[in-house]
Parts: C-alpha cells; structure tokens; sequence
C-alpha cells in the first residue's frame, strides 16, 4: 500500500449564521485529498472571524506559527479558496504569509479553484486576481452595509452598542410595537426586529437627572460630581464612578432622546477614529428622552466651553487663574474645579500637565526647594496614576486605604501594582544614580517603576517589575542590570497587558531577563 502524504486544513467562516459553511468546506477538502492521495493529520479553522486581518484569526496564527517552526508535521495545506485564506485588503498580505508557508516546505492548495497553485504564470495572475477580488468584496459589502446602518439610524433604531447607564435597549418588532427588554449580552434573533433605547430603572434615571442638576445648578466639575456619588455610595455597575463614565453621560444627546449613529468609524479592521460631528447621523425624538432636550444642549454648551473651543493661550489662563485663586497647582485641585479644563484637556493639548505648569512659570525646577521635591514626586505619582486609570476605566482601578498603605493599582481580575517613582541623584560631577527607597508593604507587589530624568522634572521611563527583592535603599545606573528583573514599559498604553505577562512569569516562576524584554511592547 503506497503511504499517503499528510496534510493540513484550514476553515474559516465569517459570521454564526454561516452554520453550514465549514461543513462545506470540509467536505470539499475530503473529496480534494481523496482525489490526491492526501491524508488530512490536522484542522485549523477561525470560526465567526472576519478574513480582513490576521489579529483575531486565531487558527491562521497557530498555522503560520508551527509551520515556522519547521514541526508541523505535515506537508501541505489545503484551504477551499482564495477568499478562505483571507479577504486582505493588501492582497500582498495573503501572498506574504503564502510564501512563509511555501518557503518552509508546506506548500498551499486551493481545493475549489479554478486553478492549480504550481507557479505558473497564467496561474499566479489568476491567483493575484482572486485576492484583489477577495479584498474589494470586502470593502463593497463595507460600503453597503454602512449605508443600510445608516439608513436604520435615520428611522431612529440603535445600532449596537451597550445602551449607558439610565438607559436599556427594547425590542420591537417590524412594525414597532415593543417586544420585550433586552439584557446584557442578548442580541435580537430574527432580521426585521429593532432596537430601540428607553428610560432604565427609576433609580439611574434619578442618578442621570441628579447629574445634570450638579453640573447645570451646582456649578461643579465632572470630576467633582464622579468623586461625589463615589463618596455616596451610587453604584455604577461592578466599578466606580469615574470623569469619563460623568462626562458620557452630560455629552451624549441620547439621554435627551436623540439617535445618533456614526460618531467614530472603524473600517475593515483599521483602528477607530473621530468621526466630525456635522458627519453624524442625527434622529431628534427618537426616544424617550431622560433629560430635557434644554438641559442636554445647556450640558453640552457648558462642558464645550470648558475645553473645546478655548485656545492655547485660554487653556493655560485658566491655570493661573486658578493659581492666583489656590496658591498652587495640582491634579486634584484640577479637578475640582468647575471653572478649569480637565486634567485630560491639558493632557491632549500639551502633553502632560507638568508641561502645562511649565508654561505658566510654574513648577520650574529652580522654584523648589529642596525639601517640596517629596511633594513634587507625589504629584508626579498621583499623575501618572490617575493617567492610567482615565486610559483604562474599564481595567484599573485605584485603590486607596486610609492609613494602613498608599494607594495603588488595580487590575481587574488582577494584581495589585506598586507604583514607586524613582529620583536622581547626582554622586559625582557627570555620574548619576537612581535612588531606590522600597515600601516594605509592597515589596512583595507588582511594581511599575518610573525613574524621573536628571533634574528630578519629569518622567524618564518606566519598567515593570515583578516585585522588590531588596528592602533598604540601594542605587542603580541607568542600564543597570537588577532592571533585567522585568521589562520596559515603552508605552503607557500596554501597561495592561505588560502587567499581566510579568505576573504569569512571577506565579510560574519563569524568570524575565533582557532577551526577552527587549521585544516588549
């Protein structure tokens, strides 16, 4: 009996509703490998993902991955056809992670081709064809589906989304009569239902009416009505209330019961980006409102003056006035006041508020003296802290605990993370050192390390350490190599998941070292 070559397949489906699909293209592999002499060892598919990108197409990436490593363990695969591999809106990516394959001696086969993949040349520009077809179906359907999107947003029916807080999503049928209320995570079942938004429990309508009231009759900040309803208890989900959860609320016309459709678009896998605002679908009355439709335009009115439409020069006289008024600046004091932009404005606009301070002719490094740099590196804490927290409100916490530690980070179903900033110390004319004071109570924690630059202004670096193994203070150089302990933080941005890996080295008790921290993200 002639041994049969092994092979590999790889499925991919769309959407859940092609239930029959990978069926399908199993069965016309079988008939493929049957025809060849072919014995499929092993199955790859990608079930409801989109072919446009290789990010979430987990079996292509397990593909590419043991075939790189030269041991798969068999020698070709098999795919039903070109728009299988991938809808690739280069179509050089799809020939690109072809010849990673071929190049390593697993060539692929397009069972349901009208072509053979040898090589040849009336063959490869068939194939080229196939793909640029595969990519420009993709980007039509886009183009369709958006404008039916939009088309359903103009009759006033939610398309997707959570529906916020004070809100729920009802069901209604074709004819719009109501159906029933949708919980989280259900989704409509039959194509000609709607969606549309109501008024949520009685209690989070008055929580929404109470939060206009703060802001439109109190005069205060969103960061002042947030820490409020922490203070009192409101509960907001699993989490708490933080500015950006507040400031959803006062700036989204939905809660005045207008529809709006299209405020950000994410094309064909591409990242998202701010849509501008006289290129929104707009439906007034669509809803039930919860507020007035007076109060959502006062709300709006107020928080735009805040920030969007003051220059440089408005921006930074309201920091000195707010100076004048305090004596000094802080992050907290920011906050807290109606009259003053958000930290996160001053953040966007001149990229940190120390830069910000600087300005002014506040905060320069001449103008402290040496026993406020303790309480210039707690702001510079505080910042950084209240940074990543307004990056991940979903994700981190902080955690404060009169008395008995600092406050802290807090992944969810995570870990605890230490946050020490480190300052300079000058030991001998152009040499310096970072002085490290561990906390003892967090030494055994997750520690994000950031090291201020040499005059003690501004953040220098960061690293993320899987704990403090030293409980007295000890200096470092700037590539010194107890750093090798853990890994760089290039950006803040991956601070989630940087965290994450080092705590999974730390509980398997792997050990982080340069190699591989210099392919950290």
């Amino acid at each position: 009996m002639t041994d049969t070559l092994p092979v590999a397949e790889y499925l991919r489906m769309s959407t859940e509703h092609q239930q029959y699909s990978l069926d399908n293209q199993q069965a016309r592999i079988a008939a493929y490998a049957e025809r060849l002499g072919f014995t499929v060892v092993k199955t790859y598919s990608d079930e409801a993902k989109s072919g446009v990108g290789l990010k979430r197409r987990n079996g292509l990436r397990q593909l590419l991955q043991d075939v790189m490593n030269r041991d798969a363990g068999y020698r070709a695969i098999l795919v039903y056809d070109v728009s299988r591999w991938g809808r690739f809106q280069d179509a050089d990516e799809a020939a690109h992670y072809e010849f990673v394959c071929k190049q390593a001696g697993v060539p692929v086969h397009y069972c349901a081709e009208p072509f053979v993949n040898d090589g040849g040349i009336q063959n490869t520009l068939m194939k080229a064809l196939k793909r640029t077809m595969a990519g420009e179906y993709s980007r039509e359907l886009g183009v369709k589906v958006l404008a039916g999107l939009k088309r359903l947003a103009t009759l006033g029916y939610k398309q997707g989304g959570v529906p916020g807080y004070g809100l729920r999503r009802m069901l209604v049928s074709a004819d719009g009569r109501p159906k029933q209320i949708l919980a989280p995570g259900e989704r409509k079942s039959i194509a000609t239902e709607r969606v549309v938004l109501v008024p949520g429990p009685d209690d989070e309508v008055r929580v929404v009416r109470r939060i206009y009231q703060m802001l439109l009759n109190e005069g205060m900040s969103v960061y002042a009505i947030a820490g409020e309803l922490n203070r009192e208890g409101v509960p907001y989900g699993k989490s708490r209330w933080t500015h950006h959860s507040v400031q959803q609320i006062l700036s989204h016309p939905k809660y005045s019961g207008c529809n709006v459709f299209g405020r950000t678009t994410q094309k064909l896998g591409t990242p998202s980006v701010q849509v501008p605002e006289k290129e929104w679908v707009r439906t007034p009355g669509a809803f039930v409102p919860v507020v007035d439709e007076e109060w959502g335009q006062e709300a709006r009115r107020l928080l735009s003056s805040r920030t969007g439409n003051k220059s440089d020069d408005e921006l930074l006289e309201a920091l000195r006035q707010l100076l004048a008024k305090t004596g000094r600046l802080s992050l907290q004091l920011i906050q807290k006041s109606a009259e003053t932009p958000s930290p996160s404005t001053y953040r966007k606009r001149f990229g940190s508020l120390r830069r910000s301070y600087e300005l002014i002719g506040y905060g320069l490094p001449d103008q402290f003296a040496p026993i406020d740099l303790r309480r210039r590196t707690q702001a510079l804490r505080d910042e950084l802290m209240a940074l990543i927290a307004e990056m991940f409100p979903d994700e981190v916490k902080i955690v404060r605990h009169s008395g008995r530690w600092r406050s802290r980070l807090k992944l969810k179903n995570g870990p605890m993370v230490s946050v020490l900033i480190v300052r300079c110390v000058h030991v001998w004319k152009q040499t310096v050192r970072w002085q490290i004071d561990p906390v003892r109570r967090e030494c055994r924690l997750v520690t994000l390390l950031a090291r201020l630059d040499e005059a003690n202004h501004s953040l220098l670096d960061f690293h993320i350490l899987p704990g403090m193994d030293r409980k007295r203070r000890f200096r470092i150089s700037r590539s010194d190599e107890w750093l090798d302990r853990g890994w760089p933080l290039k950006d803040v941005s991956a601070f989630c998941e940087l965290v994450s890996r080092v705590n999974t080295s730390k509980t398997d008790g792997s050990v982080c070292n340069r190699s591989r921290a210099k392919h950290a993200i």
